[in-house]
């Protein structure tokens, strides 16, 4: 039976016989040395492994790559290994924590007392690379719970020792070397640290153990690693062109916004970023009442009472505000939707009313820890572009169709090309019935297939009271980022007992659609200060023209073109400074103005404006009614262009 042959299939459909008990590597081996060379896993069904893992059955095999996403994942594990034990040559005493993969990258927590400085991380990439040149094997190996809870108490990782006690069942547990040092891992990690080379530490971090403040804090050292070196340099170029465009940098660059301990993770916005943040809003107003949207106006306050009776006392109370008048107890809102169930419910409803659209831009209130706020992307306190349809169910899907037809558009304007989308389907547990489920669901699928939008499905990741569609669109640096969704809600107008009167005469509950296109326009802002890298279209710009004096002689005209600008609705600002013409130009250039009118003694004979772009085109002189002309058209039919 030791030498019996085992039959693979490999992803090609071509089928090989080795020997059974032969490792993966030893496979890749057999059909071609550049193929074991390169190798970095393996892969049997859908389960990735080790190289050395022995081929005992007959199977599908693949040999997986450092090109393939699967093979990136293992190299970036297995960098995550590489750094801990860098540190931990460097810093004996430091005790590690967890270190998985995250999207384009890795991290490790570490416990040590002294902070980690932007020298000991060059000193750390230094070690790593040393332990890569060294090309230590990487072996596993399977531990008695016992023995690794002894092993790691002597090594004085608690953190580890906390780890193991937790694992459910009994088990043993598998650890991961190189050399002497070791950690707790399920793997699988490249055959040795040769195979380590394209990778980059980031930057430290704070974090907490678990995540919980009331733990120990711990230094994070997040770091990169691709298939390449090529891919390495092209992911850093990203990174620091995604720096210069970081909406907290632009922001205050910018004059947008700031942000004070006072309030914590709650933006002031500055006057040209609350121009910018009612354009949006006035954007989406305009968009309702061309789709049939009616806005209203709910309290910011309301007895605890609603949100127990909305299921987000019990479910979503850790990020609520509350507090007591009265001798009641009340909260701030989370969210708009359960007012919009009292609205409904406090009239009595025909069909011929439905649907019903609801739009509003309450200001909302979530605590979000302090270790997870970043920006305008994560605050406390925001708006939504949020709406809520109540409809029969046999409306579902043109609503649906209705709102493809709205977040299309909305994403065009803002210039996004690529946008994914997902429809995430009933989990495991959920409310309502089979025949609800099918019908929703299959309602946002039809509404896309009749689109011709492509779309993958995310299995049992909807919501527990029905499923969704998803949107992400892709930034200018293809960064994806989740904005739209439409969900199908049964649960809240059942708690509430909204109900309409049919066609027939009887009762019946109506269907929530829950939809967003912007979400939150704090988030949005942010994100699209990054997508344009602050160079707001015409439409949207906080300042559209700065008027820029040659010299003391054109004062006076200037003042007038900038009133006669300011009377047409263009927003626009005068820099009379007594500085040369190229300082003022280079301050409106840095501010990301669309357009400078340059006024000297020749325009202000004419009558005329010179007028040069934030690109660096320069216009013919034309009388500032018609360059109002062009301004008023690029506003009405809100392009990109300049």
């Amino acid at each position: 039976m030791g030498n019996a042959l085992v039959n693979i299939t490999l992803p090609d459909g071509s089928v090989r016989q080795i020997e059974r008990g032969k490792t993966i590597a030893e496979l890749a081996a057999s059909i071609g040395p550049r193929l074991a060379r390169e190798a970095v896993a393996g892969k049997i069904g859908d389960r990735v492994v080790d190289l050395n893992t022995p081929l005992e059955d007959d199977a599908h095999v693949a040999i997986i790559l450092p090109s393939t996403e699967e093979g990136v994942d293992v190299i970036r594990h297995s960098t995550a290994h590489l750094m801990a034990m860098a540190v931990q040559e460097l810093f004996p005493g430091t005790k590690v924590t967890i270190g998985p993969v995250i999207e384009n990258g890795f991290y490790y927590d570490f416990d040590r007392s002294e902070p980690f400085s932007e020298e000991d991380l060059a000193r750390i990439e230094d070690k790593m690379r040393e332990i890569a040149k060294r090309d230590l094997p990487v072996y596993r190996e399977v531990v008695e719970r016992a023995a690794a809870i002894e092993r790691f108490e002597k090594l004085g990782e608690n953190y580890k020792v906390e780890i193991i006690r937790e694992l459910p069942g009994n088990e043993a547990i598998t650890v991961y070397g190189q050399g002497e040092w070791y950690d707790l891992c399920r793997g699988p990690h490249v055959p040795s640290t040769g195979k380590l080379g394209a990778f980059k530490l980031l930057n430290v971090a704070g974090a907490y153990w678990r995540g919980d403040e009331r733990n120990p804090q711990l230094q994070r050292i997040y770091g990169t690693a691709w298939g390449n070196k090529k891919e390495l340099e092209a992911y850093l170029h990203q990174l620091e062109e995604a720096r210069k465009r970081d909406h907290r940098k632009l922001g205050k660059e910018l004059d947008l916004f700031s942000f004070f301990p006072i309030a914590p993770a709650s933006p002031f916005f500055h006057p040209k970023g609350a121009s910018v943040y009612n354009l949006l809003v006035d954007y989406m107003r305009e968009l309702y009442f061309r789709y049939g949207y009616e806005e209203v106006i709910t309290p910011q306050i309301a007895d605890v009472e609603l949100w127990r009776k909305s299921g987000h006392y019990d479910n979503f109370g850790d990020s609520m505000y509350f507090t007591k008048v009265e001798e009641r107890e009340f909260a701030v809102k989370p969210m708009n939707c359960p007012g919009h169930c009292v609205y409904f419910g406090s009239q009595a409803h025909s069909y011929r009313e439905l649907p019903l659209r609801i739009a509003d831009f309450g200001r909302l209130h979530r605590y979000e820890r302090s270790g997870v706020t970043a920006g305008l992307t994560r605050v406390r306190t925001f708006s939504q572009d949020d709406a809520h349809i109540f409809c029969a169910p046999e409306q579902m899907e043109s609503e649906i169709q209705g709102f493809l037809d709205l977040i299309y558009e909305v994403y065009r304007v803002f210039g996004f090309e690529e946008i994914r989308v997902a429809v995430a389907t009933r989990p495991e547990k959920s409310i309502g019935t089979d025949e609800q489920w099918e019908l929703a669901e299959s309602a946002l699928k039809t509404a896309l297939v009749s689109r011709g939008i492509d779309f993958h499905l995310n299995e049992g990741e909807g919501a527990f009271y029905g499923p969704k569609i998803e949107f992400q669109v892709l930034d200018a640096l293809k960064r994806p980022w989740q904005l739209g969704t439409i969900q199908v809600d049964y649960s809240m107008p059942t708690r509430f007992g909204l109900t309409y009167r049919t066609a027939e005469g009887g009762e019946a509950t109506p269907v929530m659609l829950h939809r967003a296109m912007l979400g939150s326009i704090e988030r949005f802002m942010g994100i699209y200060i990054e997508h344009c890298a602050g160079a707001f279209p015409v439409w949207l710009a906080p300042v559209q023209a700065a008027v820029l004096t040659v010299s003391e002689k054109s004062l006076a005209y200037g003042a007038r073109v900038t009133e006669e600008l300011r009377k047409a609705g263009v927003r626009v600002e005068f820099d009379d400074a007594d500085d040369k013409i190229g300082a003022k130009i280079r301050r409106a250039q840095l501010m990301k103005v669309p357009y400078m009118l340059v006024l000297g003694e020749r325009e202000g004979h004419d009558q005329t404006v010179a007028v040069r772009t934030r690109t660096g085109e320069q216009w013919p002189p034309m009388p500032v009614n018609e360059f109002v002309e062009r301004v008023q058209e690029l506003v009405r039919t809100r392009s990109s262009s300049i």
